[in-house]
């Protein structure tokens, strides 16, 4: 049998294994809650260990902490931050609300390895998870300051991704701007536009959606650290609140402040419901332009095929040599689960009540997952799709001469029934519409050529 020791919590006896690091609440934790196997991330992890050596920092030059076991648990947390425990955190993404389990999770692993370093034993409390490591804490402003370190520190990535790929994107718009097509508005024919044209519209779309995410990081900056239990910051120094975020501006290298409302910093999740929201429309624009990718490259025989997708692996287990686009497939799967994640944090976000939510542990997962699978995905589409999609152009010109729509150009002509009454006769008989305004409106065979030329209809103007 595994070696075990007992630990004590203000419940009681607890048998914790000998190995661990962490204790007693920890070990409840595991018991109470076998729920998915999912732990929270890494990002989040981290988080809550430089608010924990920002802590120390502080308590110890504020005098409240002893200075050996401030310097201790600094060195533990440095620990936490290189990885080296990374096996310890072992409480369930979905377990007690606020967080309570995993923020217990982390003092108990620090207290146990800094007295270690201070020359104890595991489990011995000569550093304490709650007076010690704790102290001047609460759970209800540590996870919402994780959470919001978390964010700050990932959250880059998606607006990276994004302008990544609108930067492929604006690239291929330059190159095919000569590249006429037709045009396409309810899945019919409509009149020309230039592929460029096209694909611009795509860069725009995903530099607007970069841009959303980014204007949603700046609020995450203001922390609600140093409000303790409610708010009002009970049980820490007065000057506590202000150098703690001080100090964590300089461990984590991003500007940071005190909250200006430590309550609403404190009761609100909408920040974070702001970001998740953010993503969700970066995920709609890229279901509907991976779409649209899907559509652009079908066939090769049988369907558009005016763009050709980079074969990336095999596309049937049973059709030979079939070519699929997978990476689109890819995306719209990533950006149907960031939306779906977004749905639940939008829930989660309206179940806050009084001084606090509780719901944090799931918002933090849901969001720090859609941060990663977004920008994972982003990157992934970008290097093996867009920066290897190819135009045919003779496609493209097949298409704009055929468009019925070519059409509209004789409206200003001829009047908008006789130009239909042209598409109509072009339908029926698949004569080309430069033809029928030659014959059925009289004009003149050159002068039909160039008001209807595809690649004069794709700029403004008339006539």
């Amino acid at each position: 049998m595994a070696r075990t020791r007992i630990e004590h919590d203000t419940m009681g006896e607890v048998k914790v294994p000998a190995s661990a690091l962490w204790g007693a609440q920890t070990a409840r934790a595991v018991e109470n809650f076998p729920i998915s196997g999912l732990r929270e991330p890494k990002a989040l992890v981290d988080a809550v260990a430089r608010i924990k050596l920002a802590a120390a920092r502080v308590n110890g030059r504020l005098g409240l902490l002893p200075r050996r076991k401030a310097r201790a648990i600094e060195a533990a947390c440095r620990e936490v931050l290189a990885g080296r425990w990374n096996d310890q955190f072992v409480v369930d993404a979905y377990q007690a609300g606020a967080g309570t389990s995993f923020h217990m999770n982390v003092n108990e692993v620090l207290a146990n390895r800094a007295a270690e370093l201070l020359g104890g034993r595991r489990g011995d409390r000569s550093v304490d998870p709650n007076d010690d490591v704790n102290m001047a804490q609460s759970t209800n402003d540590v996870i919402p300051t994780a959470m919001r370190l978390a964010a700050l520190s990932t959250a880059p990535d998606v607006v990276e991704a994004l302008d990544g790929l609108a930067a492929t994107f604006a690239r291929k718009a330059r190159a095919w701007d000569g590249i006429v097509k037709s045009g396409r508005t309810h899945l019919m024919d409509a009149t020309p536009i230039r592929l460029g044209q096209e694909v611009s519209g795509w860069a725009a779309a995903l530099s607007a959606a970069a841009a959303r995410v980014n204007d949603a990081l700046p609020e995450l900056a203001a922390l609600g650290i140093g409000g303790t239990a409610v708010g009002t910051g009970v049980n820490a120094h007065p000057r506590y609140r202000e150098l703690v975020v001080k100090e964590l501006s300089r461990l984590c290298a991003i500007p940071l402040l005190p909250a200006p409302n430590p309550f609403y910093a404190m009761q609100s999740l909408a920040p974070f419901a702001a970001l998740s929201g953010a993503m969700r429309l970066a995920a709609v624009e890229l279901t509907r332009i991976g779409g649209d990718i899907r559509l652009l490259a079908s066939g090769p025989a049988t369907g558009f095929a005016e763009l050709r997708l980079p074969a990336v692996q095999p596309g049937s287990s049973i059709m030979p040599g079939k070519v699929n686009p997978s990476m689109a497939e890819m995306l719209a799967m990533v950006s149907h689960q960031v939306i779906g994640l977004d749905e639940a944090i939008a829930w989660a976000t309206a179940a806050g009540q009084l001084e606090l939510n509780v719901t944090m542990p799931l918002v933090a997962w849901d969001l720090l997952h859609q941060i990663e699978i977004l920008s994972n995905g982003v990157r992934a589409f970008d290097r093996r799709l867009a920066r290897g999609l190819k135009a045919d152009a003779v496609r493209g010109r097949f298409y704009a001469e055929r468009t019925v729509s070519l059409a509209t150009a004789l409206a200003p002509r001829i009047g908008y029934a006789a130009a239909a009454a042209i598409v109509k006769e072009s339908i029926r008989t698949g004569r080309s519409i430069v033809d029928l305004a030659v014959e059925r409106a009289g004009i003149p065979a050159r002068e039909a050529r160039r008001l209807l030329d595809p690649a004069r209809l794709t700029r403004a103007g008339r006539g």
